[in-house]
């Protein structure tokens, strides 16, 4: 799986929530399982651990029912969500370009079998997924309820760079993320939380930002953009938080597709 195969799935891929609860092939599982293990972290510092599960070890009200569930495991230190959110919206879209459903579960919860701690790793957040019983793709890029550029970006010369980040998935399609700079730096903020908002989306926030950042990294890639992300606080627009700033260098050699 190439991340230009990834990189186009982005303008396809969709939340699937029916599945076909027959298991999947153990020589397709064992792929998905070989993805996952060289998926690249955000933070090569932060320990994390993916874990598989079955329909028996997931709760909860909005919990949707699906022959599989990966989840991470990580250790609480400074940008763990973020981290747990860019790892994990790898395997989302290496799920789709493979025509597998999957569904981010903000609200998914442990079965009492499994242990929420793991080796001192607290669970963060799973993915259901599976054969779909539904379409697993759009088919055109109209069917994405998503924000508009000029909503989420106020920086300049670098809009196809972030058409792919404004279509990344985030919880309640909240897309709490606001992109300024030029074109040789990106600078990646959050819009503040109130208290009671803090209370409700301080965590999955911080999760959708690490998948808008795996999609920021992705379109980089794939427009042939050096870059260097930073995490060194900078001045951001009234409102946000700082999350991060992407230093971007010259295009390298023409794509070849």
């Amino acid at each position: 799986m190439t991340n230009t195969e990834l990189f186009k799935t982005i303008f396809k891929r969709k939340s699937v929530r029916k599945y076909a609860m027959t298991p999947l092939p153990p020589e397709i599982f064992t792929q998905i399982q070989d993805y996952a293990s060289v998926a690249k972290p955000l933070d090569t510092s932060i320990r994390y651990e993916f874990y598989y599960m079955g329909e028996e070890d997931v709760k909860g009200l909005l919990a949707i029912k699906a022959p599989h569930y990966i989840c991470i495991f990580s250790e609480k230190k400074q940008g763990y969500l973020m981290n747990a959110g860019y790892l994990l919206q790898q395997i989302d879209l290496y799920l789709s370009a493979n025509h597998l459903g999957s569904c981010w579960l903000g609200m998914g919860k442990l079965s009492k079998n499994i242990p929420s701690i793991k080796d001192g790793m607290e669970f963060v957040i799973m993915l259901a997924f599976g054969k779909a019983s539904e379409s697993v793709h759009r088919e055109k890029i109209n069917e994405f309820n998503r924000k508009s550029l000029s909503d989420i970006s106020t920086a300049e010369g670098v809009e196809e760079l972030l058409e792919p980040v404004r279509l990344a998935p985030s919880a309640t399609n909240s897309q709490p993320w606001l992109f300024s700079g030029r074109r040789d730096q990106i600078i990646v903020c959050r819009e503040k939380l109130n208290f009671i908002k803090t209370a409700l989306y301080e965590k999955i926030n911080q999760i959708d930002m690490g998948i808008a950042l795996y999609h920021l990294m992705l379109s980089l890639e794939y427009y042939k953009k050096t870059a260097i992300l930073d995490f060194e606080t900078t001045s951001v627009p009234t409102g946000q938080e700082f999350i991060a700033q992407v230093k971007i260098g010259r295009a390298k050699e023409k794509r070849d597709d």
